[in-house]
């Protein structure tokens, strides 16, 4: 007897759609702490054994996971944001699988998630420290550089979004979606030969 192929997926699969939100489920804020792990003790040797400090203890990690059929299927990028003291937020530990970094724009978007859902809870001001080979990213995102500093051994920049770049937003749990990067390009393509 011969056996039945339900479905087979192509090798080089990739999802649709990706969605940034809040962390909703046990199972997301597992994979984001793993992700965070594989990244910053693994891959890049900052913290021995796991990255967990007292802020995680209050703080609201954001998650970008690929989807399958419209549904979050795994975590593929993480950040954290909390609020130091009344109205100046910090973003932290910002994560992209490296299977997905050339995907799409998701650290782009996780930022833009973490500093506009800070904005509507009443953020004055958004701080983070960015490892020195990302600085060039987050002022293309509208973020200024107040100088350069060592943290965890390795140098940083201290910088600052500029709040009138990322209007409120009210609904973290929803969040956004996201195409990747190739296939939005198509869509765009695909839209501009039909008019």
């Amino acid at each position: 007897m011969q056996a039945l192929t339900v479905c087979e997926l192509p090798i080089d699969f990739a999802p649709a759609a990706f969605r940034i939100k809040c962390v909703s489920e046990p199972w997301e804020r597992r994979e984001a702490l793993a992700l965070r792990r594989a990244v910053f003790c693994v891959e890049q040797g900052v913290f021995v054994g796991n990255d967990l400090d007292a802020i995680d203890a209050h703080a609201t990690l954001l998650v970008a996971c690929a989807c399958v059929a419209g549904e979050c299927d795994q975590v593929v990028g993480t950040v954290r944001i909390h609020e130091a003291e009344p109205g100046v937020w910090w973003g932290s530990r910002l994560a992209v699988h490296p299977s997905y970094r050339h995907l799409g724009r998701l650290g782009a978007t996780l930022i833009r998630l973490a500093v506009s859902m800070a904005h509507a809870r009443g953020a004055t001001a958004f701080w983070a420290h960015v490892q020195q080979q990302n600085v060039a990213l987050f002022e293309k995102l509208n973020w200024h550089l107040h100088g350069p500093v060592q943290l965890h051994g390795r140098p940083h920049g201290l910088m600052e979004a500029s709040l009138a770049h990322y209007p409120p937003c009210h609904e973290p749990d929803w969040g956004y979606f996201t195409l990747p990067q190739a296939r939005a390009r198509a869509s765009a393509s695909a839209g501009e030969r039909r008019t």
